[in-house]
């Protein structure tokens, strides 16, 4: 059953906490066809939905995300499924709870929300009370489900990430929030490391833990944790990377960061600051098995620096992370793409 005080006790009495790997990858694997709703699944092959939660948890994750990340009104509508946002959230809580009370340990259930997909205003036509709603139908649909916690993810706009801030709220229910920092060490939107790290405090309900997931590779992600520690935060932060670059491959998408690489990343990220480590894109059980031994073998250490980060986990797509820049890049209108 659901414990809305396991996640917080879980994070007090760690150094570090494993959370998942990839949702859409795994289910690619099963045979999710790409343009499809993976939400869907929750009603029509629980089974694999199943199998996708279990792999994780017998990998030894700590915390894994529901199969709800498009589940908000404005994504399943391309569907013909946008009525069913918060059943379909449901269904997706409500198999993890299943698979989390019967793993024999505490194992965390958060709620996956991803972007609503639409721009918000004043440069798209989302509103702030719009946004607010979408997340505020899912929030609940989870929170029926037996979500312990909620999970905001790959966010772009401050805007948005302000949004499922007052849903969360709403919802009476503890949050977590990512963005993805992907163009120069900014998300999409502008924002940088230390400007979100700013912002989380200035909520009115502010996430227990807040970090980075997604980008453009590990060694960029874990330049933005730092970053976020070097701000002198007390909250958690949390680092999910991608499983090396993506490489097209017999018509599939193929990551090429392999389970001892993933291992690395995991321990160069505790050591930078991160106290959730997972995987996004990519991250398989093989990858999480790989990080849960080197956390729970390899000593914590001093931060890494820029130049050991590189060396081990492949160059940087920027000479900056943008925190020191004197200029900031317009925000892309681009919508993002489905977390892999």
């Amino acid at each position: 059953m659901t414990d809305r005080n396991a996640f917080t006790t879980l994070l007090s009495e760690r150094d570090w906490l494993l959370a998942d790997g990839a949702t859409g990858t795994n289910l690619f694997n099963m045979g999710l066809q790409s343009g499809d709703a993976p939400e869907l699944w929750n009603e029509t092959h629980p089974e694999n939905i199943r199998t996708l939660y279990r792999g994780a948890v017998d990998a030894g994750s700590d915390i894994f995300l529901t199969n709800s990340f498009g589940g908000n009104r404005a994504r399943l509508k391309l569907h013909d499924a946008g009525h069913r946002a918060r059943e379909l959230s449901r269904i997706a809580a409500e198999i993890g709870r299943d698979i989390a009370d019967a793993s024999g340990r505490t194992v965390i259930v958060a709620g996956s929300m991803g972007p609503t997909g639409e721009i918000m205003a004043p440069l798209g036509p989302l509103t702030h009370a719009d946004a607010v709603e979408m997340f505020h139908e899912q929030a609940e649909g989870l929170k029926e489900g037996g979500a312990d916690v909620l999970w905001v993810e790959t966010i772009s706009a401050p805007e948005e990430y302000a949004a499922a801030a007052e849903a969360a709220k709403l919802a009476d229910m503890p949050w977590c929030g990512t963005m993805s920092f992907d163009t120069a060490g900014r998300t999409m939107m502008g924002m940088t490391s230390n400007a979100m790290a700013a912002m989380v405090e200035k909520l009115d309900h502010p996430p227990v833990a807040f970090g980075a997931n997604c980008g453009v590779g590990a060694s960029d992600l874990l330049r933005t944790v730092q970053g976020f520690a070097a701000t002198g935060t007390t909250r958690p932060i949390i680092a999910k990377g991608n499983a090396g670059i993506p490489k097209y491959h017999d018509g599939h998408i193929h990551y090429d960061g392999t389970p001892e690489v993933m291992a690395t990343y995991a321990t160069m990220a505790r050591d930078s600051g991160a106290h959730i480590i997972g995987g996004c894109c990519g991250t398989m059980p093989e990858h999480l098995r790989a990080m849960r031994q080197a956390l729970e073998t390899q000593p914590k250490s001093d931060a890494p620096d820029m130049d050991a980060i590189a060396q081990a986990l492949g160059g940087f797509s920027s000479e900056s992370d943008g925190t020191n820049a004197d200029t900031t890049p317009q925000p892309r209108t681009t919508r993002r793409r489905r977390r892999a």
